[in-house]
């Protein structure tokens, strides 16, 4: 069994000054302490996956429990807002809750998008609770191949 000494990076551990600042005050002043551990679970933000190919963005968001009418896509400009409203079922009023996790209420989430898209021509797809957004890319940003050729016609 062979070992392996391998040169520790300190910057490769480094958390930007910015990044810090902006955990620090996020972790004490917008979202409230009592959560603890739950935090991202219940008052989390919606998490999604962005992923870019040759022709399109595509985007999709773990939306549970939902139904496809309470939920609003909008696109203006480079910015994707997803937002919903979660109802809550109703309670007996015999019964406690021992613990309740599940998302109810409104959530949104914006994204800054890396690319220009055509909003006019996307598509949105809902099954088994996940949201998936076709975006299709202004032609402009795709790739173009130009062929070259010889000046006098001879390659």
């Amino acid at each position: 069994m062979a070992n392996t000494i391998v040169r520790w990076d300190p910057l490769s551990d480094a958390v930007s000054l910015r990044d810090a600042m902006d955990r620090l005050f996020e972790d004490s002043f917008i979202q409230p302490r009592f959560v603890g551990p739950l935090r991202e679970s219940v008052m989390g933000r919606l998490p999604v996956d962005i992923v870019e190919n040759q022709n399109e963005l595509i985007v999709k968001a773990s939306v549970p429990g939902m139904k496809p009418e309470d939920i609003d896509v909008t696109v203006v400009g480079d910015t994707l807002t997803i937002k919903g409203r979660a109802q809550n079922e109703v309670k007996p009023e015999k019964d406690n809750y021992i613990v309740q996790e599940r998302r109810i209420g409104s959530f949104h989430r914006t994204l800054n998008l890396p690319v220009a898209v055509q909003a006019d021509k996307a598509h949105a797809d809902f099954e088994n609770g996940v949201l998936t957004l076709t975006l299709p890319k202004v032609e402009e940003i795709k790739p173009k191949q130009i062929k070259v050729t010889a000046k006098n016609g001879v390659n």
